[in-house]
């Protein structure tokens, strides 16, 4: 049993990692639910009990065997510090230290023996990287990625609450003939897809297009590994969608490709286009595993494979993972 603190409790990601480990019967034996100032006192019920949510200051973290972070990058960078000051092991959903050499960047299905290498820190990559690797791990196992080019079709979610009620008001502002204004997003998200997801760096990717690279060369421990990323918002409330393509060194087949992702941990195969079965965004969402399937060959290149995959960024691209390294820690 250990003392956890759930730091952003109020927000999409802290509440969903109290569901995750009430699920998972994570074994708490004190939990301390902390947030900014302006949350401070709300009451949240979990396991059948009421707490009391306070204020994230550097005093609550004393006595705290793990802290399960879901807060900015900004913030975390101020109280994350502190969290390990006081004795805590952190495990970190924003992107602050996750290219810190120092700091491991953990999926528990495809590097958990990193969790080891821990100084008080363990980051969680971002969403779109998680859904990617846990299927491409074992194709790398076998064939050894040495390239990926990938599309990323991310779900309003991603971007908060704030992003739901966003598609959500503009849906509904359509059906009646009102006009809305988009705050959240840069343009109108309903009927609309929007090919910029953070801000532009100056080799023309977006911050969220370099993650998928820097982050699977790390998890991966493959400094070679060349990854070009698209990042599109589309107006779908939860779930990711991706479509990747892998240049190999061994030939892969995707008979082969199947076989493996099939008993893969963490993977469920949804290959059959005669019965049009494949993966989607209405059917990942509120669960853990990440779909795989349009399983094929890619025809304009040798010992290339296309796959499309769709996974819950809130749960296992987030909240489930961060439990799950939690869990590694017991």
């Amino acid at each position: 049993m250990s003392r956890v603190a759930i730091l952003g409790a109020t927000g999409a990601v802290g509440l969903e990692m109290l569901k995750v480990m009430e699920e998972r019967k994570f074994p708490v034996s004190d939990l301390l639910l902390l947030s900014s100032p302006r949350n401070a006192g709300r009451a949240i019920y979990w396991r059948g009990m009421e707490y009391r949510v306070q204020e994230a200051t550097p005093e609550n973290f004393a006595g705290v065997d793990i802290v399960l972070s879901a807060v900015s990058s900004e913030v975390a960078k101020v109280l994350v510090p502190q969290a390990v000051a006081q004795g805590a092991v952190v495990v970190d959903n924003s992107s602050a230290f996750r290219l810190d050499p120092q700091v491991p960047l953990v999926i528990p299905e495809v590097n958990l023996q990193d969790v080891a290498m821990h100084r008080g820190i363990i980051a969680n990559p971002n969403c779109s990287t998680i859904i990617a690797l846990v299927v491409i791990k074992p194709l790398h196992d076998y064939a050894c990625v040495r390239r990926m080019v990938v599309s990323t079709y991310q779900a309003v979610s991603g971007a908060g609450a704030g992003g739901l009620a966003e598609l959500e008001e503009q849906v509904r502002g359509h059906v009646l003939g009102q006009e809305t204004s988009p705050e959240v997003f840069s343009y109108p998200i309903a009927f609309n897809l929007i090919p910029q997801i953070d801000a532009f760096t100056p080799n023309g990717y977006t911050n969220e297009e370099m993650k998928m690279q820097n982050e699977a060369q790390k998890i991966l421990h493959s400094p070679d590994l060349r990854v070009s990323c698209t990042c599109v918002r589309v107006p779908v409330f939860r779930s990711h969608c991706e479509a990747i393509t892998l240049e190999t060194e061994r030939r892969l087949s995707p008979e082969k490709a199947r076989e493996l992702l099939a008993g893969a941990p963490g993977v469920q195969l949804i290959d059959d286009p005669a019965s049009r079965g494949y993966p989607m965004p209405l059917y990942s969402s509120h669960q853990d595993l990440i779909q795989v399937g349009r399983i094929r060959t890619d025809i304009s290149a040798e010992n290339s494979l296309v796959l499309w995959v769709a996974g819950d960024q809130v749960r296992k691209g987030a909240a489930t993972n961060a439990v799950q390294i939690a869990e590694r820690l017991l």
